[in-house]
């Protein structure tokens, strides 16, 4: 995007990609069909050590926008919940637009692998699979370390470190939870998932949870895994519709029910099943009192987990952190004291939701620097 941008104003640009195939984290996004943004992306949507950074490039580029590039392009699209749109065919749709949209005076180069990047008086000079490159603009625009099986590195952060950039501490984000202790009990419900309320501190999502062999998934989570830090608990609401005092109301009705047949009217039949045991109520609920109702009710309603730790880079679908906003112009992306460099999608410190939200910030801070090396 920011090679496109910064061509079609006449610029002659380099783009050096280290894999055999460019777009690679675009062509296994959304299941192969590319979950390419999401109608409702704005800054609120964004983590970062400073919220205010992402509001300038996501205003000048929004989601329309790309629509509208993909509507020229003639690709089909759909949006599926919570405003995330996919392609209806295939994500290498995207791919092909975004080479399309770049004009002759850009060159792809694949297979690049990057051995060394000096500052050359008034250009940056670049070695990389035995060529030399010089320009006057460099951009970082390598990702962060998710997914490492398909090539990502911690490049970004050596490049920005050597120009004398700070970095936030990376770490995993839209990554499972794993579980141990009393909580490791819940692993046998491995494969059974529900929609829930999953909430880390203040910060809550009204999504599908998965329990898995190794502990907690599903979209919910890993929207939640973002905010969680180590030490802290993950509560979740089974019935995210419910009170304190269902149980009770549901006792005047239907005193003859169990609270095991109950709840799997309302969750699948192993997951009501463990909570009703974990609960210990196995009278009908005409012979439980209020107090112990109300009890139960509260737990449904936020059932804590203590989360050991998360199954890391390998199976995160984005980092949070990296190179400091604090250290770029949210209005170009150029670093604030090296002249010609930038820095834009995952390599900076923004970090989106689950669904889109992650693509429209590459795409934003992508034309955000691509317009700004164009004036150059």
């Amino acid at each position: 995007m920011c090679a496109a941008r910064a061509g079609q104003h006449g610029k002659r640009v380099a783009v050096l990609e280290k894999a055999d195939r460019p777009g690679k984290k675009i062509l296994i996004s959304g299941g192969g069909r590319c979950n390419f943004t999401n109608v409702d992306a704005g800054p609120a949507n964004y983590l970062s050590a400073n919220p205010h950074f992402a509001k300038s490039a996501l205003a000048r580029y929004t989601p329309q926008d790309f629509i509208d590039l993909v509507d020229a392009h003639g690709i089909a699209w759909h949006e599926k919940t919570l405003g995330q749109l996919f392609c209806d065919g295939s994500a290498n749709q995207i791919v092909q637009m975004l080479l399309d949209e770049c004009p002759e005076s850009v060159d792809v180069i694949c297979n690049a692998d990057v051995s060394a990047v000096v500052k050359d008086g008034e250009d940056f000079a670049v070695s990389a699979s035995g060529e030399s490159y010089a320009a006057p603009a460099l951009v970082i625009a390598t990702g962060g370390p998710s997914i490492p099986k398909m090539g990502a590195t911690g490049f970004a952060y050596d490049l920005a470190r050597q120009f004398g950039l700070k970095v936030v501490e990376p770490r995993p984000a839209l990554v499972p939870l794993t579980l141990g202790g009393d909580d490791v009990l819940f692993r046998e419900l491995s494969g059974v998932s529900a929609p829930v309320q999953a909430r880390a501190g203040k910060t809550a999502f009204d999504e599908a949870a998965l329990f898995t062999h190794k502990g907690l998934s599903g979209p919910a989570i890993l929207q939640v895994s973002s905010y969680w830090r180590h030490g802290e608990e993950v509560g979740i609401k089974f019935l995210p519709q419910a009170d304190a005092e269902w149980l009770i109301e549901l006792k005047r009705d239907r005193p003859r029910a169990s609270l095991k047949s109950v709840l799997r009217e309302h969750l699948p039949d192993r997951l009501a099943d463990a909570l009703a045991d974990r609960l210990g109520i196995e009278r009908e609920l005409g012979n439980v009192s209020d107090k112990e109702l109300r009890k139960a009710g509260t737990q449904l309603g936020d059932w804590r987990f203590s989360p050991t730790g998360t199954e890391g880079f390998a199976k995160a679908e984005v980092t949070i952190g990296g190179i400091s906003t604090s250290e770029l112009s949210s209005k170009t992306m150029e670093a604030k004291k090296v002249p010609g460099l930038y820095a834009i999608g995952e390599a900076v410190d923004v970090t989106g939701w689950l669904g889109g939200y992650n693509f429209q910030w590459a795409w934003a801070s992508g034309v955000a620097a691509g317009e700004s090396i164009a004036t150059q």
